[in-house]
């Protein structure tokens, strides 16, 4: 596997917006050119935000998109001032169970450990409780439930010091 991830960009964008998960999966997750406009609009209104599709060498296989700080949201966590948030990560589904989750994840945490939007000591990220899978692979990574919630989802963190 060679994990990387590029930046949105008028070459990739219809792709993102087109991978997809399955059926009984779409309530986990917006789809991506409703999180492409939340960067668009957070970006606006002077938060940080950074979509990148994610790839296997040169095959697109994802979504991730980071955000800093509190953004506009109606569900703020206390966790979320002055640390990163994972904002969403998605796999798309011809991709799905091939053992990409903890390659991406790590990933992502060597790219927030560049501090791209200032230092943080944390990473949040947020689930629905009915998605088993995606709480496994988080907290098998190292993320921890820190009792918070984001609406109905629950909030875990990752400590990157």
């Amino acid at each position: 596997m060679s994990i990387k991830f590029l930046e949105i960009t008028n070459t990739n964008v219809i792709n993102v917006c087109c991978l997809d998960v399955f059926e009984h999966q779409k309530s986990f997750v917006a789809p991506n050119a409703v999180s492409l406009s939340e960067a668009f609009a957070s970006r606006n209104e002077n938060k940080f935000a950074m979509p990148f599709g994610i790839y296997d060498g040169d095959t697109l296989i994802g979504f991730i998109m980071f955000g800093f700080d509190t953004v506009s949201d109606p569900y703020k966590q206390e966790i979320a001032k002055g640390n990163y948030v994972l904002w969403p990560l998605m796999i798309d589904k011809k991709y799905q169970g091939r053992g990409y989750g903890k390659p991406v994840l790590r990933k992502a945490i060597e790219y927030l450990r560049t501090f791209p939007a200032g230092k943080a000591n944390y990473v949040w990220l947020s689930y629905e409780k009915e998605n088993v899978s995606a709480r496994n692979m988080y907290l098998s990574f190292g993320f921890e439930e820190n009792g918070q919630f984001c609406g109905e989802e629950i909030a875990a963190v990752y400590d990157l010091r």
